[in-house]
This record gives structure tokens, C-alpha cells and sequence, in this order.
């Protein structure tokens, strides 16, 4: 079939004309097709899915009722554009509540976003020109990365190394790079190292984006999902934070609402401004019975915290597990992502020259779905969102892992 003038209008930044035929399979692609093959190949054996990173549980039932009452209220058909105004006032409530964040305006200071990723997305729009950088972390979520690239700007990206904590090196970062930065991304509780930050982590982003003049983007989409006695930290809650930078929060992992596609951004005024044009010009808000769903959650977060019970007893398991089997692991204090150093091969000869090699063994071999991160050492984040009704049924998913994974002598 003769080729269709439209191969030759695609746009550089998703391929050009070469779009569609490219060979090389993306990393979720590829998983998708090793699962796909695995549970082909052995029809009597269940995947364990320990790759999915969203959360097993619904939405509260209450939450689910407020919504399906909101639904039928005709002062809520309409557009939202940016948002509207109860929850932003309960965003500001949440913060200084769960954050101890004050004095936020929840009218200047405050916007929501239809999920976290959108809100990502548009802000270098509203910041980033040809030749600018942005300021990344790896292994990590790229989609700042993507949309700054799409703009013809400059991704840096800064290693997350276990000798450090996972935190990323601002002072590896060159003169230049840093006169031209106009973001710095960062994301605590990592995904996908687990790593939390600290307060002086923080303060020293604070003091780096000052002396720099450099707009810190703080994600934290996991934040409130903390255990082991680790209390939640925001980026806002450090001194002088809300000067350089803002904090975008997401209702999906911490109230199991990734379908839902809500969350807020607040902080320094003008970057929410600015985010707010940006937003305007792409979409018209979020359909606000689901923002009144989500102001009551935001009112309620001890729904957060029997979540994150459920995840650090499933890390415990977990770890107890991969430790009796040879790997060197230790609980994250928070999110629900353990992130494990892979083994070198195994007893009887192979060998693992990457963590991708490693996910579709794993695939392959014992059905169970893992993420390879290849960015900064050869990782695999393991993701304790697997379905499990109970506790009792917990224990069984646990104890087939063990089982499937004491079959191999692995090499450390």
C-alpha cells in the first residue's frame, strides 16, 4: 500500500516520519508482552502482578456515595475550569493539617489539576523555552522531562544512588547548568526507590533554587502514605520553601482514587498562576461532583493512614520473604515501592547483565511481574498493590512469591 502523505507530518518530538515504525519496544511494552506470553505458556499458574502502581482497594464506600449524590445535582453539570472553590479550601485544610503547612490562600495559592500527571505536563509551558534545562531525577517519572524536551528545552538528569540515601547531588550540577535551570523536579516518597527526604534535604533545595533562581517542583503523590513511626513531610513546610517552588498532591495512592484523576498544586503564587493560564488553554476542570468527593477525602485523612497500614504490613511480608531467599533489602518508610538490588545470576550458570534481563526472567520463569530500573544500577521495584481481598489471602500471595522464588539458587 503506497504510503499516506500523513507518515510525513508527524511532528519530531513523537518521530517524525518515522513514527510507528519504530522497532525498539518500550520497557512497559515490552512486560506487557512477556506477561502476556508467560500466561499463554503456562495456563495453570497465576501471575503475581507486582508491578502495578495504583492502588488494589476502591474509593471508600462513602466516597463513592457523595460522588454518585453530586452526580445528580444540576449545579454540577458544567464546567469547573479551575476548580472549585470547596476544594481548594479543603487542600488548604489538608496541608495544615496532615503538613503543617499554613497560611496558604487557597484563593491565589491553591489550584487542582486532573491528576498529577497533567499538572506535570503543563507546568513547563509556562516556564520553559528553547534551550532551557529542567532538572530531573532517574530512575524516576519523566513526564516533565517529555514535555520540556517537546519544547525544545534540556533535560538534566541526576542519578538517585543508594550511598546516598536516593537523593539526588545538586552540586554535581556545572555553572552553566545551573544558569540556565528553570525547574528542579523532585519526588519524595520516591518512585521508584521508596526513599523518603528529610528536613534538611529540603532546607538545601530551598537555599540551592534561591542562589540559583530556579523553581522547585515537588511532587508528592506518595507523601502521606508513611510508616514505621516516619511522619508525613512536605517540601512547603521548610522555610522559605513557598518563595522557590510548589507541591502537587494527589488524591490517587493516598485515597486508592487513581481513576477519579484528581489532585491540587499550591505554593508559590505566581508558579500557580501561571500554571492556572497554562491549564485554561487545555482543559475546562474536573467535573466538580468528583471535586467534592475528593474535599471530604482531603477532610478525612485517616483514610490514608488505614492505607498505609495495609502497605507496611505487606512490606514486612515482602521483605521477610526476599531476605530468606538472598536478596539484601530493607522496608522503605514510605509509598508502597520496595526497590531491590538484582542478583547476579544464578547457580546453575545464567547471568543477569541488566534488570530488564532480570524483570522477564522473573516473568518468564516464575510468573511473577516486576518494573526494571536500569537508569542507576541494575534495580527492580517490587509494588506491594497486588490484589489480595484479606489478610489471610495476603499471607497466600506472600507464600507462593517464597515458593516460586526458593526454587532457584540465585547468585548475589
Amino acid at each position: 500500500m503506497q504510503e499516506s502523505f500523513i507518515q510525513q507530518t508527524f511532528a519530531q518530538r513523537i518521530g517524525g516520519n518515522q513514527f510507528g515504525k519504530d522497532t525498539v519496544l518500550y520497557k512497559f511494552e515490552k512486560i506487557k508482552r512477556a506477561k502476556r506470553a508467560a500466561i499463554a505458556k503456562n495456563p495453570e499458574m497465576k501471575l503475581i502482578d507486582l508491578g502495578v502502581g495504583e492502588p488494589d482497594w476502591m474509593a471508600e464506600p462513602e466516597v463513592i456515595e457523595i460522588l454518585y449524590n453530586q452526580a445528580q445535582q444540576k449545579e454540577n453539570r458544567g464546567y469547573t475550569d479551575n476548580g472549585i472553590q470547596d476544594f481548594k479550601a479543603a487542600a488548604v485544610s489538608y496541608m495544615e493539617s496532615v503538613y503543617n503547612v499554613s497560611a496558604l490562600d487557597p484563593l491565589t495559592e491553591v489550584n487542582h489539576g486532573i491528576g498529577s500527571k497533567p499538572i506535570l505536563a503543563l507546568l513547563p509551558l509556562a516556564f520553559i523555552n528553547p534551550g532551557d534545562i529542567t532538572i530531573m531525577t532517574v530512575p524516576g517519572y519523566p513526564i516533565m522531562g517529555t514535555t520540556t524536551k517537546a519544547l525544545y528545552g534540556e533535560v538534566i538528569n541526576l542519578p538517585l544512588l543508594e550511598e546516598n540515601a536516593f537523593l539526588p547531588n545538586l552540586d554535581s550540577l556545572t555553572a552553566e547548568q545551573r544558569r540556565k535551570a528553570k525547574l528542579l523536579y523532585i519526588n519524595y516518597p520516591n518512585n521508584p526507590t521508596g526513599a523518603i527526604a528529610t528536613k534538611e534535604f529540603y532546607e538545601k533545595v530551598v537555599q540551592f533554587a534561591r542562589e540559583n533562581q530556579i523553581i522547585v517542583v515537588s511532587d508528592a503523590a506518595y507523601a502521606a502514605l508513611t510508616f514505621g513511626g516516619e511522619k508525613p513531610l512536605s517540601f512547603l513546610s521548610v522555610d522559605g520553601a513557598k518563595e522557590v517552588g510548589v507541591e502537587i498532591h494527589s488524591l490517587s495512592k493516598a485515597y486508592n482514587m487513581t481513576g477519579w484523576r484528581i489532585a491540587f498544586i499550591c505554593g508559590n503564587e505566581l508558579v500557580v498562576k501561571g500554571f492556572a493560564a497554562v491549564k485554561d488553554n487545555n482543559d475546562s476542570g474536573q467535573f466538580a461532583a468528583i471535586q467534592k468527593a475528593g474535599a471530604y477525602c482531603l477532610h478525612h485523612p485517616e483514610i490514608t493512614e488505614k492505607t498505609a497500614l495495609k502497605y507496611s504490613r505487606r512490606h514486612d511480608m515482602l521483605v521477610e520473604t526476599l531476605t530468606s531467599v538472598g536478596f539484601s533489602v530493607r522496608k522503605p518508610k514510605a509509598s508502597f515501592y520496595l526497590y531491590v538490588r538484582i542478583p547476579q545470576g544464578t547457580k546453575d550458570g545464567r547471568v543477569f547483565n541488566s534488570a530488564e534481563e532480570f524483570s522477564e526472567y522473573l516473568i518468564t520463569e516464575k510468573l511473577i511481574s516486576t518494573v526494571p530500573w536500569d537508569d542507576a544500577g541494575a534495580y527492580i521495584r517490587f509494588s506491594v498493590t497486588f490484589e489480595a481481598a484479606d489478610v489471610e489471602e495476603e499471607h497466600r500471595v506472600i507464600a507462593e512469591i517464597k515458593q516460586r522464588l526458593s526454587s532457584t539458587d540465585f547468585v548475589f
